[in-house]
């Protein structure tokens, strides 16, 4: 085949979203599809491969089983292959470290014939001709051009790090993307602050406060959130990471759906139990060490941040949420735990006539994830966090969504998911018992409740 044969499918950026839909599309038959990745290899957050850090999803959530528990993509296949299984059935932990995680993308990724990186997408356009689209851009290696053509696109290029607009600048604070490579700058440091109390700045704050004595650094965590919680895992609550939520959860008004995603915080945004008992007692440890010192602020919002070139310095100004006292801080090292956004490539401008987009300047997705105005061309991983809600970045939702993304891509529903995914209903039913009365208009419903924590939201 060569670069002018039409792909059913082009696939642009090989994060764990289109890397899942890359592994369930590799055995359909007679389906063409190609990824293009900038990056040289697979990679999975290598910023925050902490040592121990572990991922909030059990290993089922992996890139297949939830849509194809035969596939040879499995996480358990994984340890089959690598002489692992029966260490890991006696390990008897459902969790995997995020190492293990990235190892395991690594090897699904390099068995896949229909990945090639290096491959830097500058441009793409329809081609009314064909129709689909012809991708272009270059080798970051050898600068050599590249052109392909496909029916339709799957654009899953991740989020970027999030940070206030007080920390733009030539000298902007680490961001917890990157925290293990400044990591031996920072304990270098005569004092580091974190901000941010989300599982990302739970992991850097425990990781350094394990070596504070050693460097005699001072660690400060700091958070606008009312206080340090762990996140909401009860069974039924977890239910609302499942696809008869998304389901519900995309017909409710949008101003509603702003409101639910407030109230649902907790559950994407808090720090896992084992971490916060692991900090605690750390905390109470250290209390016998002399000379650590170490402090964790609540309600402090971050307003201002600028570096002293002077001073060698970041000058921090807070806000506290309660008091609304303004609070001067000073920090040679700060690292940003607040989280991803998203952002439109510039690639995406030659299609951009094509795009549905809302007031906000984000993709309109329809239920299916498709962003183009018929409704079958172009689809978006992980960009939907408005539109599909907290079902949206997590890695147990991919296999269904990938699902979906193939029926819609091929016309075929190769993976089919269960009729009923929950116990609980969202809405009353047609024969349970509770008739409609009255269309009330949802935007008067009751708000949340009070005390829901103010974090940025973690996307991706």
């Amino acid at each position: 085949m060569s670069n002018e044969d039409p792909y059913d499918f082009i696939g642009v950026g090989l994060g764990p979203f289109n890397l899942s839909l890359a592994c369930l599309a590799h055995p359909l038959p007679g389906v063409r599809s190609l990824f293009l990745e900038k990056k040289e290899a697979f990679g999975w957050h290598t910023g925050m491969l902490v040592d121990g850090t572990t991922l909030q999803n059990p290993f089922l959530a992996d890139l297949v089983s939830m849509a194809d528990p035969t596939s040879r993509f499995s996480y358990l296949n994984y340890c089959k292959q690598q002489g692992r299984i029966y260490s890991y059935y006696v390990r008897e932990n459902f969790y995997l470290t995020r190492q293990e995680y990235d190892r395991y993308g690594k090897w699904a990724a390099s068995q896949l014939p229909n990945v090639r990186y290096r491959q830097d997408v500058l441009d793409i356009h329809h081609d009314p001709a064909l129709p689909g689209y012809v991708v272009t851009g270059v080798d970051t290696h050898t600068g050599t051009p590249f052109r392909y053509r496909a029916r339709r696109l799957v654009l899953g290029i991740g989020s970027v790090p999030n940070l206030a607009a007080c920390c733009d600048g030539e000298r902007a604070p680490i961001h917890t993307s990157a925290y293990l490579a400044n990591k031996h700058w920072l304990q270098q440091r005569r004092t580091i602050t974190v901000v941010g109390s989300g599982q990302s700045g739970a992991e850097v704050y425990h990781d350094l406060l394990k070596d504070c004595e050693t460097y005699g650094y001072a660690l400060n965590w700091v958070t606008r959130s009312p206080r340090f919680f762990q996140m909401e895992n009860a069974k039924l609550t977890l239910e609302l990471i499942s696809p008869a939520y998304s389901d519900h959860f995309y017909d409710l008004r949008d101003p509603v759906k702003a409101r639910v995603l407030e109230d649902q915080r907790s559950i994407y945004n808090g720090i896992n139990k084992t971490l916060i008992d692991q900090i605690y007692d750390l905390l109470d440890e250290k209390r016998h060490c002399a000379g650590v010192r170490t402090q964790l602020l609540t309600n402090l919002a971050l307003t201002s941040m600028r570096f002293d070139d002077t001073k060698r310095e970041y000058d921090l100004t807070f806000r506290h949420m309660d008091l609304g006292d303004q609070y001067r801080h000073a920090a040679d090292g700060v690292v940003m735990a607040t989280g991803y956004t998203h952002r439109v490539p510039p690639f995406v401008e030659g299609i951009r006539d094509r795009i549905r987009w809302d007031a906000q300047g984000r993709y309109q997705q329809a239920r299916n994830y498709s962003v183009d105005i018929g409704g079958d061309e172009i689809f978006v991983q992980n960009a939907g966090f408005h539109s599909h809600g907290l079902t949206n970045p997590d890695l147990g939702m991919a296999c269904h969504r990938n699902a979906r993304l193939l029926h819609a891509l091929t016309g075929v529903d190769h993976y089919r998911a269960e009729a009923r995914t929950t116990f609980q209903d969202f809405a009353p039913r047609a024969d349970s018992g509770f008739e409609r009365i009255d269309a009330l208009d949802a935007t008067l419903a009751l708000p949340a409740q009070p005390g829901v924590p103010q974090l940025t939201p973690v996307a991706g």
